[in-house]
């Protein structure tokens, strides 16, 4: 397990965006208001990946999670997760949507939820509602009852 920390960025930040797209990811709302991004900063300094989260009421979407290519491979992407997961309220239910990361996601505690449970305030969120598909997958930390 590598030692990182998490340092605020702006939706706006070039490095951000730059690290989603080239991942695939999704950068049309970054600059939104309720969103909040990290960038993963490692022990030397130097910048590893990018997460982020957005607020939905009581409840928090797990914004992309992205470990820049040459830092692959090294359980980063768990860590940066797990830190990212400390910044949110504890009794806040944390949802997020993916097309490719399931079994990364179930590894952390996440499980499949349907589309039906999530509540609206998540659904309503541009990334629920428009920017990924129809098809990706839902999921929902699943935590003991506080």
């Amino acid at each position: 397990m590598s030692d990182i920390r998490l340092e605020p960025v702006t939706g706006s930040d070039p490095e951000l965006k730059l690290a989603l797209s080239a991942s695939g990811l999704p950068t049309e709302d970054l600059e939104d208001t309720g969103r909040s991004f990290f960038k993963a900063v490692s022990s030397d300094r130097g910048t590893v990946g990018y997460a982020g989260i957005e607020a939905c009421g009581d409840d928090v979407l797990l914004r992309s999670i992205v470990i820049l290519p040459e830092h692959r491979g090294k359980a980063l992407g768990k860590s940066l997760t797990r830190e990212t997961l400390k910044t949110v309220h504890v009794s806040s239910a944390v949802f997020l949507a993916t097309t490719s990361a399931a079994p990364f996601f179930e590894s952390l505690g996440f499980v499949v939820v349907e589309r039906a449970d999530v509540p609206p305030a998540v659904l309503a969120t541009r990334q629920l509602s428009g920017i990924c598909p129809a098809s990706a997958t839902i999921m929902k930390l699943d935590r003991a009852p506080t």
